[in-house]
């Protein structure tokens, strides 16, 4: 696998799956839904196991990890927020926005990884963030372009600039921060995470450059990711609103590369943005409706890369 992407991905499996009022305030991808607790919380389930087995029929390894009934966490299905895993084993955990999302981290997760080979050599808590209402989620905050060492980052109210320039320190990398603003109900509003408007693969990165407002930011944008050598797949604020941006490039064992993002940020594409992801990825496009709809995330955030050693 190249550095950029990972073969092993962790998932985590919804026990009270939801809409999470904690969170609407920031997530206007969120919508309420009037449907049972319980019906929804299946067909999330559903799902969720639908998307495990496109990856697993690909060969790409998933570990599935079950959230527990109590307390409840109507986002657990969205790990990628509380930790990320590094080729150096650092394991890092992040400080969350929303006092029921901070349950998601699971120390057990991390012990299981360590159970199954992986190497965990240092874990980093950068919770103690919230005590000061600083906040940084994971790798929804931050999409990083590990083969140059780059973190781009939107600033918002999850995303602030103090953990972030102290998490790049820590592990060596450049920040690449801008604001980033979309239209709500006729308003400008901050873009609550990176991983909506953005994706960087091997070769491809996918960016909503309309959606940043300077000009001196937003060719900042694109000349990092340019010089890194990537093709820009720019796409349109509309397509945003359907999770166009929210992808991730993953791999298997056999060395072949799937860019992932749910049915409906496929169908969003043009014919020739699909070419172009495709003349370097095959698509895995699973359909997750109701988890899209009710927790305001997509195929991305459901995905928790482990790049530890083996």
């Amino acid at each position: 696998m190249s550095m950029q992407i990972s073969s092993h991905i962790l998932m985590v499996r919804p026990a009270n799956f939801g809409f999470n009022p904690q969170t609407a305030g920031n997530n206007f991808y969120q919508k309420t839904d009037s449907r049972p607790g319980d019906e929804i919380n299946t067909l999330a389930q559903l799902e969720f196991d639908g998307f495990v087995a496109m990856l697993r029929d690909q060969g790409v390894q998933v570990i599935v990890e079950e959230d527990s009934q109590v307390p409840e966490k109507p986002d657990a299905v969205f790990p990628n927020n509380w930790f990320s895993t590094h080729t150096d084993g650092k394991v890092i955990l992040y400080p969350m926005f929303s006092p029921n999302r901070r349950l998601e981290r699971r120390k057990d997760f991390i012990e299981d990884l360590m159970s199954r080979k992986f190497s965990v050599d240092e874990i980093i808590d950068l919770s103690f963030f919230e005590e000061d209402g600083q906040y940084l989620e994971g790798t929804g905050s931050m999409v990083m372009d590990h083969q140059s060492k780059l973190i781009f980052a939107c600033y918002s109210e999850r995303t602030h600039p103090v953990p972030l320039d102290y998490l790049g320190k820590l592990i060596g990398y450049k920040v690449v921060g801008f604001d980033a603003t979309q239209e709500i109900q006729g308003a400008r509003s901050q873009i609550y995470h990176t991983n909506v408007m953005m994706h960087i693969g091997t070769d491809v990165a996918v960016v909503c450059l309309d959606a940043i407002p300077k000009a001196s930011e937003r060719q900042l944008v694109q000349k990092s990711l340019t010089q890194s050598g990537k093709k820009l797949v720019p796409i349109t604020p509309k397509q945003k609103f359907q999770f166009a941006g929210n992808m991730l490039e993953v791999g298997n064992d056999g060395g072949e590369k799937f860019t992932v993002m749910s049915e409906s940020a496929l169908d969003s594409l043009t014919i020739g943005q699909i070419q172009l992801i495709e003349k370097y990825t095959t698509i895995i496009s699973p359909s997750i409706p109701t988890i899209e709809k009710l927790g305001g995330g997509s195929a991305r955030c459901m995905m928790a890369e482990i790049f530890l050693p083996r």
